[in-house]
């Protein structure tokens, strides 16, 4: 199946970005958010540089969308690059209390700078970051406590950065999704689509889903413990172990929707956004 290279890369990103990295010079904690199921293709390549020397909270959103073992492995793996994972379940709260607690101690770091400076502390400053429909705004709900922020599972909602206090020790900048303006590994934009992690303009849904029966059938020959069971047959009664992607989904559109294949993989997508399909890490540590 050909269809053009998948790109989004809409004008209000580029703004913010501009605005971001304007306000990060004010910044003192870095909350990085990242989805769950997908963390090191939604790790933004100049988030590094970005962050630099600042405190880092490294949140791995969806963490219900993933097996037990997936989290447990991926906890072991950031661990070992030297950094803490915490996972949330922002619709949900869960994890948030963590979260929340990570970024008041590592703000507190920075005001013992100050106060070894001979400086007074001062509320910390805090930004959230990642890729659009990440979870950022949920996130930053769940740490108020209350909806300030519009929250939806569609990447592009949040346009301008906007300041929240969370309490009187912290304020937090929240910000639009950023993308890279040039998604050259189109395994990973794939991936992004997958998960809704970026605009569905960018992309074909035939070419995704038979993307993502390709992406399950690999997962569950080299890491089974990703792809608990068989989904696909469990779902649609249809085994896809000798079909491609592309044949999985026209025999699936010939038994249920009278050859409609586009109605398929929009159905086989939203049954994946939405869990129906169980919980599935479609990354596993390198």
């Amino acid at each position: 199946m050909t269809s053009p290279a998948i790109q989004w890369y809409p004008g209000h990103i580029a703004k913010a970005e501009r605005a971001l990295l304007e306000q990060l010079k004010r910044v003192d904690v870095v909350l990085e958010v990242r989805d769950a199921r997908i963390p090191l293709t939604t790790c933004h390549p100049q988030a590094v540089q970005w962050i630099g020397n600042k405190e880092k909270v490294l949140v791995l959103n969806r963490v219900d969308m993933i097996p037990l073992v997936a989290q447990q492995k991926w906890t072991s793996w950031f661990q070992q690059q030297g950094e803490q994972p915490y996972f949330t379940n922002a619709q949900h709260g869960k994890g948030i209390a963590s979260v929340s607690q990570a970024a008041q101690a590592a703000g507190e770091k920075m005001n013992q700078r100050r106060r070894d400076r001979g400086m007074l502390p001062r509320p910390v400053r805090a930004v959230v970051i990642g890729f659009p429909n990440v979870g950022k705004s949920a996130l930053i709900n769940r740490l108020l406590n209350k909806r300030v922020v519009e929250s939806a599972r569609r990447p592009g909602v949040t346009r301008q950065l906007r300041w929240i206090r969370i309490s009187e020790q912290l304020d937090l900048l929240d910000a639009p999704g950023v993308l890279p303006s040039l998604l050259k590994d189109q395994e990973a934009a794939l991936k992004l689509a997958i998960c809704d992690d970026i605009g569905e303009a960018a992309y074909d849904n035939q070419r995704v889903a038979a993307a993502l029966i390709d992406l399950l059938k690999h997962l569950q020959a080299k890491n089974p413990e990703a792809v608990p069971g068989n989904p696909l047959l469990d779902r649609y009664s249809l085994d896809p172990a000798h079909l491609t992607g592309e044949s999985y989904l026209a025999a699936l559109a010939d038994s249920r929707h009278q050859g409609d294949i586009e109605r398929t993989a929009r159905q086989m997508l939203n049954d994946f956004r939405k869990g129906i399909l169980g919980a599935i890490a479609l990354e596993m540590p390198l």
